[in-house]
């Protein structure tokens, strides 16, 4: 299945810092909308901005409109920037960390008790890579891990995430390996990152004028490799 991503920011990332820009989750909304088969959701959402039982109604009702194609990306957030401007509280990364592992447990409550109910079990989806607390919440709390760097950073990554579903008890191949690869060199940077395990491969495009070359190549990749 392939899947559409935007991500949960208030501010342009690259490009000019106060560019056009639009909120995530309404985004998301026509999101589902405008397509029929392709999964969708945020790389990622950040815990931060939003009540976490809130954030779990907005995700089902999001998953109703798609037909149950949403998946939760989340993570603890980073950008201070956003936080600042929209009068949010910075803190500090391991406060951030510790308020995400606290609200994925409300989210999953809250999703328990909604009429109507999601139409599936909405897979979450954790970004970061930090080894210390976030690994150890996605082997407790996510269903796909969403990491960063070339095959050899992601390929430590992975043992150490499997070192934390040792801990915790978890069967580390319940647990989907996802990554982004390279725009300028798609096909080898996924191969690459195959080769160690990562199984759904992220190519990002930055607007208002997308090159959709680097898709192209990564979907010719994907075609091929199915057919091997």
């Amino acid at each position: 299945m392939d899947i559409v991503f935007n991500w949960d920011h208030f501010y342009p990332l690259y490009g000019e810092p106060d560019g056009k820009h639009f909120e995530c989750w309404t985004m998301l909304g026509a999101f589902a909308e405008a397509t029929e088969r392709v999964e969708i959701g945020a790389l990622v959402t950040c815990n931060s901005y939003r009540n976490p039982q809130l954030l779990a109604d907005m995700a089902r009702t999001v998953d109703h409109i798609s037909d149950g194609r949403l998946i939760l990306g989340i993570g603890s957030g980073w950008f201070e920037k956003d936080y600042n401007q929209y009068g949010y509280e910075f803190g500090t990364a391991g406060g951030r960390l510790d308020a995400l592992d606290r609200n994925l447990p409300l989210i999953k409550s809250r999703w328990a008790k909604l009429n109507p109910s999601p139409r599936r079990d909405i897979p979450v989806l954790i970004g970061g890579g930090g080894e210390r607390k976030t690994l150890r919440i996605v082997a407790e709390q996510a269903d796909i891990w969403h990491g960063f760097g070339d095959a050899e950073t992601v390929a430590h990554k992975h043992r150490v995430l499997d070192e934390w579903c040792a801990k915790v008890g978890r069967d580390p191949l319940e647990i989907e390996r996802s990554a982004g690869v390279s725009a300028k060199s798609p096909a080898k940077s996924a191969e690459s990152l195959y080769a160690v395990g990562t199984r759904l491969f992220t190519v990002g495009l930055t607007g208002p004028d997308y090159d959709l070359s680097p898709v192209r190549d990564l979907l010719a990749w994907r075609d091929d490799r199915n057919r091997a």
